[in-house]
């Protein structure tokens, strides 16, 4: 089982990005949360890991959760509201984002409320995003994985919001501190862009690794993702496709990559650090198509196993 940590939220979608008539849609969001529906859609299994609110949209976010297959055994409730983050779409597709979330229900899981062990099934934890840069979660999710590194596998994925976290360079501190523990991370050229001032991505991949990971995801839109592991670097392309929006583009890579290795018996410690040039192909091209759907789609909307399979087997 994967186990998904981190926020979950109201994407409030607005003026172009929501051609439905209506003046707005409400549409369950976050980064790990959408990690973790990618995963049930797959058909692996997975679990969130957070606090939601008791209020409807908390409801809703949970009755997405369990429609997709993803346990509910991880999940807590508490009283304060729920994070709304309001989307616009540009010209290009691109989502921009503004987010209201003072003392919200996603921020609020304590490290002295996380589970005291978990069960043998759990083989993986992933977790990212701004939840990493508020408090008290980052500071429950760093107490998790240093407790869990080693015995399972971890993957990060930064999916920086500068206008959440507040001081960058207090998030960049922390996040190379969790690279310590991360066995996998996923990030994208605007992530590396946003904390390194760079656009070299394979010498920040190759940094990373030093710190402690053994594969380094970079994806860069349509250009395809580019992964750096042992000595390599591996390059692949991106699906030809016609562009609806890239809402949860990076989530559905994320998902898809965990999930294709954790489908391939890779989704351990020792099998990510011996991962082959062919098993590394065959993961990020199966994530990329993932992901490609879902930017055949508005809004984050993951698709199936049989989706994905059917996808690339109409461009062999």
């Amino acid at each position: 089982m994967i186990l998904v940590c981190g926020e979950a939220l109201i994407d409030l979608f607005i003026g172009a990005s929501n051609p439905t008539g209506f003046p707005a849609e409400a549409v369950a969001g976050g980064s790990p949360y959408n990690v973790a529906i990618g995963i049930g859609r797959l058909g692996r299994p997975s679990a969130f890991l957070s606090t939601l609110s008791e209020d409807v949209f908390g409801s809703f976010l949970a009755e997405k959760l369990a429609e997709s297959g993803v346990s509910s055994a991880y999940l807590q409730r508490c009283p304060n509201h729920t994070t709304l983050s309001v989307v616009a779409t540009n010209a290009s597709g691109q989502p921009q984002y503004s987010f209201y979330a003072p003392n919200s229900a996603d921020r609020a899981l304590k490290p002295e409320a996380l589970p005291a062990q978990l069960p043998p099934d759990v083989n993986a934890i992933a977790a990212g995003s701004y939840a990493l840069g508020v408090e008290p979660i980052a500071s429950a999710i760093e107490t998790l994985l240093r407790r869990e590194a080693g015995s399972r596998v971890i993957s990060l994925d930064p999916n920086v919001r500068p206008r959440v976290v507040g001081d960058l360079n207090a998030y960049r501190e922390r996040f190379e501190r969790l690279l310590a523990y991360a066995d996998i991370v996923k990030a994208s050229d605007e992530d590396v862009e946003t904390l390194y001032a760079t656009r070299d991505l394979a010498s920040a991949a190759r940094a990373w690794l030093q710190l402690g990971p053994k594969l380094v995801i970079v994806t860069r839109g349509e250009k395809g993702p580019l992964a750096a592991f042992g000595g390599l670097v591996v390059e692949r392309p991106a699906p030809k496709i016609e562009v609806v929006d890239t809402v949860g583009a990076g989530d559905t890579f994320h998902a898809g990559l965990l999930s294709w290795l954790d489908a391939n018996n890779l989704l351990t410690p020792a099998g990510i650090a011996g991962l082959a040039a062919e098993q590394v192909t065959q993961a990020l091209d199966f994530a990329a198509a993932a992901a490609a759907i879902v930017c055949t789609r508005r809004g984050a909307n993951p698709p199936s196993w049989a989706e994905v399979e059917q996808f690339m087997a109409s461009r062999a």
